[in-house]
């Protein structure tokens, strides 16, 4: 890597916006570690369709302000149970995975036997794009169909309320 800005974001990364195959970038929790970063999808997880077969993303990081700071593109690598990085990193990421029912152990095993992508995304030698070069759209996509989105006409009382005056 060749950026202080995209060291920096990395450090304090917390989410970010992953796009796969040109598709639509989804906000995703991640854990940095060692200048990449490391997320978990799956069942009983984040969505984060195509991410565990990829071998390329398009990240997007945002700085302290919340705004948009670097795009850099990733290789995409997915851990393996069993092997020597996977003993090293689904402990450190499912430690600081929250509100995570049963111990961390209980956590790595759910995500083994549920057939979970934990995945590591490595920036390529390529410069990031950072200001003044960033997009000057806001990226921002219409919402996605989810079951969750129920139009209500008017909210449910219990009681009579009266009007104020």
């Amino acid at each position: 890597m060749g950026s202080a800005v995209l060291d920096e974001a990395l450090k304090k990364a917390a989410i970010a916006w992953v796009s796969v195959d040109g598709g639509a970038a989804r906000g995703l929790w991640c854990v940095p570690l060692e200048g990449t970063l490391i997320m978990v999808s799956g069942p009983g997880e984040q969505e984060a369709p195509g991410l565990g077969e990829a071998t390329r993303a398009s990240v997007r990081l945002r700085g302290d302000t919340g705004g948009l700071i670097v795009v850099w593109e990733a290789v995409v690598s997915r851990l393996q149970p069993g092997t020597e990085e996977w003993d090293t990193v689904a402990p450190q990421v499912a430690t600081k995975r929250l509100n995570a029912s049963g111990t961390a152990d209980e956590l790595i095993a759910r995500w083994i036997a549920s057939g979970c992508a934990v995945v590591r995304l490595t920036p390529v030698d390529e410069a990031p794009t950072t200001s003044p070069d960033l997009p000057d759209t806001s990226g921002a996509a219409t919402p996605r169909e989810t079951p969750a989105r129920v139009e209500v006409k008017r909210p449910f009382r219990l009681h009579r309320v009266r009007r104020q005056r």
